[in-house]
């Protein structure tokens, strides 16, 4: 039945996906791709020229389902929707965390989301140095935070890390800071690592709006941007 069906570029980016979601990136290979279509090989390269342009195009597949931002949004809402519709995807597609930015043919795709946020940041006063720096920072937590959520060694759930974390506790007469960090996170109950990405986000956030601000003179050894 799937052969039945023309087949598109968009076919086949969609099938790498789906062989990447289930064996990671390594397995996507127009053979595989091509059994999951149901059709030969050869019948893909009509429509795309080489593995390595479709990887290409994976990329590009995976910004394409990131919430883009629009210029007039304030820069604070701009950032955080972008950051939390990022992590969302990432978290779903984590096989694609090691390619986002690692393509050497950026797609049409990835352009526009840095083009735009670029410019949201640049129409709210940001330079184009300091917006670059933002950009940054703030893909850089996105990313890590993705990369950790999605290699923990439990799974998320109602009290999952307090569980967790006392099966793997220290001594806190070797350890006491730590045991320290323990009692005061979970004693109130209701702790979820979950919830540190907007806590996070939000403390670097505080940082650039202060940085877009700040007028005051350059600190010895600071490094300023117009």
């Amino acid at each position: 039945m799937a052969s039945r069906t023309p087949l598109s570029r968009d076919r086949i980016i969609n099938a790498a996906a789906t062989v990447a979601d289930g064996a990671g990136v390594a397995a996507v290979s127009m053979r595989s791709v091509a059994k999951v279509l149901g059709v030969e090989a050869m019948s893909l390269y009509h429509h795309v020229p080489s593995k390595e342009a479709l990887l290409d195009d994976l990329a590009d597949w995976v910004f394409a389902r990131i919430e883009l931002t629009e210029i007039g949004d304030s820069w604070r809402e701009a950032i955080t929707a972008r950051a939390r519709s990022a992590r969302s995807v990432l978290t779903a597609h984590p096989w694609a965390l090691g390619m986002m930015e690692s393509r050497p043919n950026p797609g049409p795709a990835l352009l526009q989301h840095h083009d735009r946020l670029l410019g949201v940041l640049m129409t709210e006063g940001f330079s184009a140095a300091l917006a670059t720096h933002a950009f940054s920072a703030i893909d850089a937590y996105v990313y890590g935070f993705a990369l950790t959520e999605t290699s923990l060694p439990f799974e998320p759930g109602d009290g999952a890390e307090e569980a967790f974390a006392v099966k793997v506790a220290a001594p806190a007469e070797l350890y006491p800071h730590i045991a320290r960090s323990r009692a005061e996170l979970f004693g109130g109950g209701g702790y979820a690592f979950a919830d540190e990405f907007d806590y996070g986000l939000e403390l670097l956030l505080e940082g650039l709006g202060r940085r877009v601000g700040d007028a005051s003179p350059a600190l010895p050894g600071r490094v300023t941007h117009p």
